[in-house]
């Protein structure tokens, strides 16, 4: 049985204990989901366990031959290779192989005359059938397409930050190993990637260990959970949802435990306050256990402790935003098209669509950053913005943090009246007062994004535009940002792809298709799901020739003469689909790099079991006509 055990691990961040002697063991088939807030040291457990990081002590075991692939949140990939060069970029032999054959084949499109390249090619084609290293080829190049990535030979210089995150995804997916680590897997992915996703990874063969801050992702892939917290590991068994019930148990227990040393420190702290004078062996290990139980009580943390962002904002007047016959283009390529757009006080919208549509682009219009190429933007002189971009603004990395945080406000109002200090501020976003001296730059990147979210809401705004919030933010402040969006009365406007945040937060879609087509959608993105899937139900009923239909059983009592000829013939109608399905199946195998004819076989093998399902309904139906004459 293939396991990795992690044995009595410790790490340490400069003066910051990340994690004290703890120890894990996954198993083979395992999906692992790691949570804990930002800055716990995921990633930094993630990368021990790759091998890429030491532990100060402790250290990690597995078998012989046990094979692991990590991707990092910041892939480090090489500029100058093609993506299918990146791909199978690595030292398995069938990686090298296929980097080899790929090689080969576009110098024989080069030089197709070339008598020693056309015997590379045959000898590399051997190799690869004994290798079975088509499958690997063709699962590739499908996972590259899968993923939105159609150009196989572009330099991955010349690709976006999220297509390289992309690639790189793609890389650790071919490789296959015993373990695959993945380090917030669906940033950069739009919500088809993500459900592609979500449905190779439930049937990999190996076992996964992931961060990620999609929680209907984790949900929906991981079987087991282990939360970082306080600088211990917890292991739970089942899915996120399961999750969630467990901890609430365990923190219950926890708060009942701290209750009962609270009380017990006060009767201790009183008999201190009498003057217990330390003569007797008695008194001196009374002394001791006060000691002790202050301890305790000083490492643990209140009951119910959160992230509180519970702000007030800035009057917001009736108007807000107004877009009139809104037109924007970037070359040959339409963002808006006599797009027109009202937003009102209290509306939760949510923009959706593929990657490159121009969801960004639409917030940066309504922050005032990018102008309209014709049409008219008018906003509400009440208007009072915080907008959460996808990049941190620029920090002085050597400011401390209570010096970043005070350049916004000394105090703030929260909307039940009262005021809070900026440190105190900052212990409500779970940064313990013994860190508000530390320098910006000694914080993790989540870290950062959570403190360049507590600026942006001490600034009381009325308008929240919000660009991916859920990229580095971990699920604990997620999930409190959601309770304090629910609550603020002015207007959220959010361009995310993580579905349970949109189904928490919105109440409208816009949905942008491309071209400059937007949709409007009022609902949350759920709801929005399900529309669509009944849509493309109702098309495949219309495309559907009349004949094919099956009628209704209760209405039918005799089979027709049309049935019973059907009847006749439907058992070798779907033994021939049966067999026809084979056989695409086997020429599949055989369509080495030829990636065209891979994909019209796969459409081809999709229309087959759809055809195939249909026949077996029908028999069903027929059959019990049968028996009724």
């Amino acid at each position: 049985m293939k396991m990795l055990t992690v044995e009595n691990v410790t790490k340490t961040y400069g003066e910051k204990q990340l994690f004290n002697n703890i120890s894990i063991t996954i198993g083979e088939k395992e999906r692992v989901g790691l949570i804990g807030i930002n800055g716990t040291g995921k990633s930094s457990l993630l990368k021990i366990i790759a091998g890429l990081d030491q532990p100060d002590d402790g250290k990690i075991i597995t078998g012989k031959d046990y094979s692991i692939a990590f991707l990092d949140q910041q892939p480090d990939l090489d500029p100058a290779k093609t993506v299918l060069e990146q791909v199978f970029h690595g030292e398995a032999p069938i990686l090298r192989l296929m980097r080899e054959y790929e090689k080969t084949l576009l110098l024989l499109n080069t030089s197709p005359n070339d008598t020693k390249v056309q015997e590379d090619l045959f000898q590399l084609q051997k190799q690869m059938d004994a290798l079975n290293a088509w499958d690997a080829s063709t699962n590739a190049k499908s996972i590259l397409m899968k993923l939105g990535i159609e150009d196989f030979t572009r330099k991955v210089g010349e690709l976006s930050g999220g297509q390289k995150k992309r690639v790189a995804l793609a890389q650790v997916l071919i490789a296959e190993p015993d373990l695959l680590i993945l380090d917030e897997p669906t940033n950069h992915l739009d919500f088809d990637s993500v459900k592609w996703l979500e449905d190779y990874l439930s049937r990999y063969s190996g076992s996964i260990l992931l961060v990620t801050h999609d929680r209907y992702f984790l949900d929906r892939v991981a079987n087991r959970m282990f939360e970082l917290d306080g600088g211990n590991l917890y292991s739970y068994k089942g899915n996120y949802a399961a999750f969630l019930e467990a901890k609430a148990i365990r923190e219950e227990n926890e708060a009942a435990t701290f209750e009962k040393r609270q009380n017990l420190f006060r009767r201790e702290l009183e008999w201190m306050r009498r003057g217990a004078k330390a003569r007797t062996t008695k008194q001196k290990a009374r002394i001791q256990r006060f000691d002790e139980l202050e301890d305790k009580l000083s490492g643990g943390k209140p009951t119910g402790e959160k992230v509180d962002i519970s702000l007030n904002g800035s009057r917001l007047g009736k108007q807000v935003f107004e877009l009139k016959d809104a037109s924007k283009r970037y070359g040959e390529k339409t963002i808006l098209n006599d797009f027109n757009l009202l937003v009102k006080p209290g509306d939760r919208l949510g923009i959706i669509g593929r990657n490159g549509a121009g969801k960004s682009t639409l917030l940066n219009i309504l922050a005032k950053k990018l102008p309209l190429d014709e049409g008219e933007f008018i906003m509400g002189q009440t208007v009072k913005i915080a907008y959460y971009t996808q990049e941190n603004e620029d920090m002085d990395e050597n400011k401390r943090m209570i010096e970043y945080i005070k350049e916004t406000a000394e105090v703030v109002e929260t909307s039940d009246g009262k005021t809070l200090s900026a440190a105190l501020m900052l212990e409500r976003f779970l940064f313990p007062p013994f860190s508000h001296g530390t320098p910006i730059r000694k914080l993790s990147g989540g870290e950062k994004r959570r403190l360049y979210l507590l600026k942006l809401l001490m600034t009381a705004p009325n308008v929240l535009l919000l660009d991916e919030p859920t990229n580095d933010l971990d699920t604990q402040t997620l999930t409190v940002l959601e309770d304090y969006l629910e609550e603020f009365p002015g207007v959220v406007i959010t361009v995310s792809h993580d579905r349970y945040f949109l189904d928490k937060v919105v109440e409208q879609l816009l949905v942008l298709r491309g071209e400059g087509r937007i949709d409007s959608f009022y609902g949350n993105y759920s709801e929005y799901l399900e529309r669509e899937s009944a849509v493309e139900a109702k098309k495949i009923v219309t495309n559907t020739p009349a004949q094919t239909k099956a009628p209704e059983k209760e209405k039918k009592k005799r089979m027709t003469f049309k049935e019973k000829k059907e009847w006749e013939e439907i058992d070798e109608v779907i033994a021939k689909t049966e067999a026809r399905l084979e056989e695409v199946a086997e020429e599949m195998g055989n369509t080495g790099s030829d990636f065209t004819k891979a994909q019209e076989l796969m459409k081809l093998e999709a229309e087959l079991n759809v055809k195939l399902e249909y026949l077996i309904e029908r028999w069903e139906y027929l059959a019990e006509l049968a028996e009724s004459e």
